[in-house]
């Protein structure tokens, strides 16, 4: 089973996302804030993360997070989507920048979002 972190601040599309993949079979996590991001990914060690970049009241915004992830030799295999709100091209590239591998705009549709994340999975599967 596939372990998906969802980092958001807001429950409405955490709960969007989760309604999304519950019924494929994945293991969902979620965090509120950058810090509570970090701390679950190295303890969780998700497959994928579905990582909001503007994260209010966090020192670490989804830029920064994505940078550490990353940039650990512990944790830089995992594959990480960005979710933003902001989509323009400086935007996007910001994200590819820190390291993402793929970038969505607010607002998504599920099947794009479903179809984004079995492309990242798949690409981290040799099988």
């Amino acid at each position: 089973m596939k372990k998906i972190l969802i980092v958001d601040d807001y429950a409405e599309v955490q709960e969007l996302i989760r309604v999304t993949l519950e019924p494929k079979d994945f293991l969902l996590i979620s965090a509120k804030d950058g810090a509570e991001a970090l701390n679950l990914t190295w303890q969780e060690q998700p497959d994928l993360i579905l990582l909001d970049v503007k994260l209010p009241g966090s020192r670490l915004d989804g830029l920064e997070v994505c940078y550490l992830i990353k940039n650990n030799p512990k944790t830089e295999d995992i594959k990480i989507i960005m979710l933003s709100a902001s989509g323009q091209q400086q935007d996007i590239e910001a994200g590819f920048l820190a390291g993402a591998d793929n970038y969505i705009c607010k607002p998504f549709s599920p099947i794009g979002l479903m179809e984004k994340i079995e492309q990242a999975l798949l690409k981290g599967d040799p099988n």
